[in-house]
């Protein structure tokens, strides 16, 4: 194997433990819930302090790698993630199991964007589209497998080994970083923008924090109060940002209209599935009285449907270019989550299946081509600043999508029952997926040329 495969294949090792959290540990939320006596919006921040600690520290994770090496970064990245994990099986309490989450996203953190940038810095122009096809391929195969896995694991075991299982892999990862990476390090290192990294937390954590309340039972002001802080914290980074020379997120690279339209796309799909397979967790398991492996089986026919998207995407992209998949992506994944209106009962099981086969379908395109797309204009340090960027926004727009949806529903039951809230929050998401609709006429009309080998 020669060495750029070997960095891929660290990479993608990485990129599939992080999907494997996102996705193992939501279908284990209804019965953590229970077990940990919080509620539902409460819960939810098992998977915000993740997201946490992953934006606190991707921004400054190309430094220390050049700082201390990648080799260096990325196996002490994993053996961070190994402990933490295997702390959060062992919390005996919900804000035990929070501050490991915190640590565990930290761990993450480091390799994700570092992994990233090495990749592909040395898969170069039309190379990059079958490492994107990788990527998306692991995308596929940790949702498939992870969620039934998890589901298996809650119906016959403990919630605790849903961490536990992420052992193996992070050890793999950690051995593999050790003795295959070797980066040469910069002669001369930009001071990190603590300042800057110190405003984007706290404006992701306020913002998480306000939207959590509002649906909670606390006093609007209080949830306002922090909404309010979240916004005057992205306010002063704009000012940081302006007088800062080596800013911790390089906004000027938003110019870029791939990249900022990706962005956009990611929060409207894979955010907005995000939230909208949350509530469904919840739904069927608490509503309808579906086992926790029914539940993580459903995942599957999404992983299926992602599956045949990435074949459609690998043949179509040159002939189609970015906008008009973009827009069949959007159109089909809001279809599946409309579907959703109309599961009443526990026999509607086929409905399900279609409404999770769309938004497999849909949610692949849109993801497989934002991820193609976003980083097509940079090169060398730009790639690495960009990453960071796109990583960034790839974790939030999980998190986002699980905090806003978790407040519309909690909004919504102060009015209607449960079923009915359910439906409601499932219109309003599948409205919201559709609102990058109006931003594709930005792109420009031009195909993008890409070679995908593979097709």
């Amino acid at each position: 194997m020669t060495y750029r495969y070997k960095v891929a294949l660290i990479f993608l090792i990485g990129f599939f433990i992080d999907c494997i959290n996102i996705f193992i540990s939501a279908v284990a939320l209804p019965t953590l819930s229970a077990a940990l006596h919080v509620s539902t919006s409460d819960v939810a921040w098992v998977a915000n302090a993740y997201i946490l600690g992953l934006t606190l520290i991707i921004p400054v994770s190309t430094w220390l790698a050049g700082r201390f090496g990648s080799r260096e970064i990325l196996t002490a990245s994993m053996i961070l993630f190994t402990a933490s994990v295997w702390m959060c099986g062992l919390a005996d309490s919900f804000n035990e199991l929070v501050i490991w989450r915190f640590v565990q996203g930290m761990g993450g953190g480091l390799l994700i964007p570092v992994g990233q940038a090495l990749t592909f810095n040395l898969f170069k122009g039309e190379q990059r589209a079958k490492i994107s096809t990788l990527v998306m391929a692991v995308a596929l195969i940790a949702p498939a497998i992870s969620p039934t896995i998890g589901g298996i694991i809650v119906d016959s075991s403990s919630w605790r080994w849903v961490f536990y299982s992420n052992i193996p892999f992070s050890l793999i990862a950690a051995l593999l970083s050790w003795f295959w990476i070797n980066e040469a390090r910069p002669t001369s290192l930009p001071r990190p923008d603590i300042k800057g990294l110190l405003l984007v937390s706290a404006a992701l954590g306020s913002l998480l924090m306000g939207m959590s309340l509002y649906g909670g039972d606390a006093p609007a002001w209080v949830a306002a109060l922090f909404v309010t802080a979240g916004v005057t914290f992205v306010l002063l980074y704009g000012l940081h940002y302006r007088r800062c020379k080596n800013p911790i997120i390089e906004l000027s690279l938003l110019k870029s209209k791939k990249l900022s339209t990706s962005i956009f796309i990611y929060y409207a799909i894979p955010g907005v599935f995000t939230g909208v397979n949350l509530m469904s967790i919840f739904f069927l398991q608490n509503t309808l009285h579906f086992s926790a492996r029914l539940t993580g089986m459903f995942m599957i026919l999404y992983a299926i449907g992602a599956f045949i998207a990435m074949l459609i995407c690998g043949r179509t992209y040159n002939r189609m270019g970015a906008k008009r998949l973009f827009a069949l992506g959007m159109l089909l994944h809001s279809a599946g989550i409309a579907t959703l209106l109309m599961v009443n009962d526990p026999s509607d099981l086929w409905v399900i299946v279609i409404a999770y086969s769309l938004m497999g379908i849909g949610g692949g395109i849109g993801a497989n081509t934002a991820q193609t797309t976003s980083l097509m204009d940079f090169e060398g340090n730009d790639t690495h600043k960009a990453s960071v960027i796109w990583n960034i926004n790839r974790q939030m727009s999980f998190s986002i999508g699980a905090a806003l949806f978790l407040m519309v529903f909690n909004l919504l039951l102060k009015h209607f029952d449960t079923t009915q809230a359910y439906h409601a929050t499932f219109a309003i998401a599948a409205l919201v997926g559709l609102f990058p609709l109006f931003q594709l006429s930005q792109l420009n009309t031009q195909k993008d040329c890409h070679a995908q080998q593979n097709s």
